[in-house]
């Protein structure tokens, strides 16, 4: 009876984590890909691989440029773009927007702190993040943060609408990583 009440508090507290509906589980290998995105305003090309090679990777998707909630998310996320980098990891937003919105993007909501890119439709595919709803347009994606690890395997995953618990949940999974991380 005790494990059964065991079972069933840790999936309410997955599902209230939000991590219920997520795409790609803890320890998966996380898809690589390179992608046409900006920063400050400016053409990037970003490559999974060599961020990767850099340390951990915050890859959160998001529905659509200059939405409520993904602005205050890109706020959040810039803000906290500091911490992450003196953690060694790498933050990049990614949607199905086209490369001058990201543009604009990268400066007025993501303020220069951090890349957004384009979700192609093999990348959404790949990560499973498709928002397959009535009336919404084809391409755009779910709100889904990845952390991944130096080794491309998914170490963390938080997936809600509510943009509100993205940026306190990957720093959280990157210091985890840190501590983990030998010497």
């Amino acid at each position: 009876m005790n494990r059964i009440l065991a079972a069933v508090a840790a999936f309410g507290l997955l599902a209230a984590s939000g991590t219920a509906h997520a795409s790609l589980a803890v320890g998966a290998k996380a898809p690589q890909f390179a992608a046409k995105g900006a920063k400050g305003g400016k053409e990037v090309d970003f490559d999974l691989a060599r961020a990767l090679k850099k340390g951990p990777v915050v890859l959160y998707f998001y529905p659509k440029a200059f939405t409520q909630g993904c602005t205050l998310e890109a706020h959040a996320f810039a803000e906290a773009t500091p911490e992450f980098a003196a953690l060694g990891a790498t933050v990049v937003g990614l949607s199905a927007d086209d490369l001058p919105t990201l543009k604009k993007f990268s400066t007025e909501a993501c303020r220069d702190k951090f890349a957004v890119a384009t979700a192609s439709p093999a990348v959404t595919r790949g990560y499973d993040v498709a928002l397959n709803r009535p009336g919404v347009p084809a391409g755009m994606t779910q709100r889904v943060s990845y952390v991944i690890d130096r080794s491309g395997r998914i170490a963390y995953v938080h997936a809600d609408m509510d943009y509100r618990e993205h940026v306190s949940g990957t720093l959280a999974a990157i210091k985890a990583l840190r501590a983990k991380r030998p010497g």
